[in-house]
Formats: C-alpha cells, structure tokens, sequence
C-alpha cells in the first residue's frame, strides 16, 4: 500500500503537487484569508485523479430535494398519491398515429404545458419532450429543496447528473417524418443539437448556473439510476457539494412502437389498456412504453446541515455491472443482476438481511420477470421471502431513462411513509415468480423502512442498482 502511495503521489499532475505543497504550508503556517477547504478541495480531485480513493473521506450523500413529471401527475406527490391508490397511467396513444399496430397503447405524460414551469415558449419550442420534462422536475426539485439562493452562490461546488436512452430522439423523428411526406426540409435553427441526448442536462445547468460536473448516463433502461449512483459517487469524493440528478425520456414516436412491435416485446393488451403491464403475472405479455423524468437535488450531509436542509433519504451504496451476453434478452442465470445487488449492498454496508423491501426492474415481460426473481432469490437466498418487491411501471409503464429515476422517487416517498405502493393487475401467480408482490393493494410497514434497493436492467445488459435508506 505504502509503495503504491509513493508512486501514486510521483504521477499527480503539478497542480495536484502545488495543491498539497499549499495545504501543508498552510495547516503549518495558518493564515486568516487562506481558504483550507478549497485547497483539501483540490488536493482530494487530485489523489481521486489517480485512483487512491481509499485515502479519501467517504462523505454521505443525502436527497434533499425532489421533482417528477410522469403520467401519474406533474409533482411528486400527485404521482405518489396515485402509485398508492393503484391507479395506472395507460391509455389509448393520442400523440402518434398507431392504428395500425399491435400495440395502440402508452402511458404518456398528459397536460404537460412547459410553461407552467417557467420555460418560455420560444424556448420550449427549440426543446425536445426530454429536455422539457427533466427542465420541469428539475426546477421543482430546485424549488423543494430551496436551493435558488444557495445555487446562486455555490454554483462552482454544483453540477447535473442525467441519464436519457435516446434524449430528444422525438425531435429528429419528427423533421424525417415531415421530410418525407412533404417532400422538403425544413430545419429550424437549434433543431441538429435539441435533441442530442445531453440537452436535458445542458438545460438544467444553464437555468441554474450549475458550473460542476455535468453529464449524462446512457445506459439504456439503467441510466436513470445510473445517474444517481455517479452523481452521489462523486459528492462522496469531494468533486461537488450538490448535484441534481435523476433521469428522463420522452419516446412516444413512431419507431420505438414499430421496431418494439417486431420484436414482440410489447403488451398487445389492449383493452382495456391499465391492464396491460401485469409485472410478475403469470399471463404478462410484454411491457408497456411510458415517458416521464424525476430529478433529485443530492447533497453531502454536511453541506445539507450547514444551511439546515430538509433530508429526505440518505444515498447508501451503487452497484453497476453488464451481462455481457445479449443486445435484448436478459442473461438466464442473471450474473450481471446478481453481481449489480451485491456491489450495491457492498458498497453500503450492508448485510441482505438489512433490506426490508426493493423497487423491481419489473418489465412485465416474461423473460425479465422470471430472471429478476431469480436474481433476487440468489442474492437474498431465504430472506428474499420475507422481502416485499413492486413494480412501479405496473402503473407508468417502462420510461427507460426515466424509469429508474422516477422508481428511486417511490422508493423515498416509501421511506418517508411507510408505505408500499402495490404492483397491479397480479392476478394469476407464476410459479417462478413466487416473491411477495404487494398485489394490488398498497401496504403499510410496521415499524417504516430503513433500507431497500431500486433495480434498472437495461437493453445491452446494463444493470445498476441503488440502496437508499432513512436518514439516521
């Protein structure tokens, strides 16, 4: 370790060198202007830069601020209220034409007027849905967390974590679309770069002065809760004090209903259409393609007690892995899932027995459901019969990028409550799928939730998994 070190500190870049020559010099000769915490600051990023991370204090990272557009409502809690009600966001598509597919069905975000949230027309015109939907959430995460005032200020120890599928794919779509039904192109200024996937968390950064790390996660159905794990990583280390991350898609277009029609992966259930997503059903035939964001305002805890912040939750552990095995289809023995829970518990701390409940990637197809038990079952061995598991998208659909962010907001809303809101239309068990489900009606835990784990599987094989727990 020792040797490691020595050579660790040869390789720092100079100004990683000239930073802790200065914070030695001022620990021992301490000055009244010199600033300690922006030197340790600096010498942090720097022993971080070359991969001594064990060296470093590991900060906690809490949530202190929430937003969400789904189609459930336009806040987090019209949206909670109603994942606990049981009632489903799907419906007959209106946005596109699908008349003659097999699936003529969505949950889609309705109402949404982007002016509502201060997003002005001329703007909004040259977003993409995505941009608008995480500009929305995260402007009311901004406004819960009443952090206007301090972003102004701390705008340099700030930044924006989103993760997106396609980003403003709609955008694109829809110029093709006219270019080939009228003929000609007509491209507006902004329209090549709207809809490239890192405009949300450009947006985001512009409206609130966000001068940190920005970046955006695509890792397909994962990228949301992706997304948190970076940004709380990063908190921990010292690379920022804040961060707004979460996730975000906008797909209601054409090629997604068609290209997922073909591969038989969606529910063709579609009448009535809130019966459609059947998570853990025996009789599910596929899921449902939904839209939506939620954004977090993340903090570490010093910097939330410092300007007394209400902390919602506390960001425990991240694991992230790949099946490395198929474009589609989840691995069978599901090695990448497995391994995802474990970092993730690892990396809390945590024993399984800690978990009282887990958010489920829960697709309603059949492959992903069978698996995802499994998985659960190898990880958790006896105590995953004693665990209540739930699908959100049971409800909302499957809003890839978005899905995984807008699970984390039940899973604190469950924390903050107490409550588990129910996984619907499981009517017919499968016995492979012989987990407790919180069928249909939602539950009250005695005694509240101190842990449990989201889980994002994703096209590609990419699987993350984030613990989040009470703030003690």
């Amino acid at each position: 370790m020792y040797e490691r070190l020595v050579d660790a500190l040869r390789e720092l870049p100079a100004a990683g060198r000239q930073a802790l020559r200065e914070l030695l010099d001022a620990i021992e000769h301490p000055r009244p202007d010199q600033d300690l915490l922006a030197l340790a600051r600096r010498v942090q990023s720097a022993l971080h830069s070359v991969g001594l991370r064990e060296l470093l204090p590991r900060r906690r990272v809490v949530i202190t601020g929430m937003g969400a557009i789904t189609p459930l409502g336009h806040s987090p809690d019209e949206t909670w209220d109603r994942l606990v009600k049981g009632e489903s966001g799907i419906g007959y598509v209106t946005r596109i034409d699908v008349s003659d597919l097999p699936t003529r069905i969505a949950a889609e975000v309705k109402d949404f007027d982007p002016a509502t949230f201060g997003i002005p027309p001329k703007e909004a015109k040259r977003m993409a849905r995505a941009s608008q939907y995480a500009l929305a959430a995260a402007s009311q995460a901004v406004e819960d967390a009443d952090l206007n005032d301090v972003l102004a200020r701390e705008g340099d120890r700030a930044g924006v974590v989103i993760g997106t599928g396609l980003g403003g794919f709609d955008l694109y779509e829809n110029l093709l679309i006219k270019a080939g039904t009228t003929g000609r192109w007509r491209v507006r200024p902004f329209d090549a770069i709207g809809g490239l996937p890192n405009m949300p968390a450009f947006h985001i950064s512009e409206r609130f002065g966000l001068r940190s790390i920005s970046e955006t996660v695509v890792t397909a159905c994962a990228s949301g809760t992706q997304a948190l794990g970076i940004a709380a990583e990063a908190i921990r280390h010292g690379l920022m004090d804040m961060a707004l991350a979460g996730g975000v898609e906008g797909l209601i277009v054409r090629t997604f209903f068609v290209g997922f029609s073909m591969m038989k992966a969606l529910s063709t259930h579609n009448d009535p259409p809130e019966k459609a997503s059947r998570p853990f059903d025996a009789t599910r035939d596929g899921f449902v393609i939904g839209e939506g964001a939620a954004v977090f305002v993340l903090e570490s805890l010093e910097h939330a007690l410092a300007r007394g912040a209400h902390i919602y939750a506390e960001i425990l552990g991240h694991g992230a892995t790949s099946d490395a095995y198929h474009m589609a289809a989840p691995d069978p023995e599901g090695r990448g899932a497995i391994l995802a829970m474990r970092r993730a518990l690892d990396d809390a701390g945590l024993a399984p027995e800690d978990i009282q409940y887990i958010n489920a990637h829960g697709t309603s197809t059949p492959l992903n459901d069978k698996t995802e038990t499994y998985a659960i079952k190898q990880v958790f061995g006896e105590h995953a019969y004693k665990l209540a598991v739930n699908s959100t998208k049971s409800m909302i659909g499957h809003a890839f990028g978005g899905a995984g962010a807008i699970e984390a907001l039940a899973v604190v809303k469950s924390i903050i409550t107490g409550i588990l809101h129910p996984t619907i239309n499981y009517e017919h068990p499968d016995p492979e799928c012989d987990l407790d489900y919180v069928p249909n009606v939602a539950r009250k835990v005695p005694g509240g939730i101190r842990a449990a784990l989201s889980n994002s599987f994703g096209l590609g094989g990419q699987n993350s998994v984030i613990a989040i727990g009470r703030y003690e």
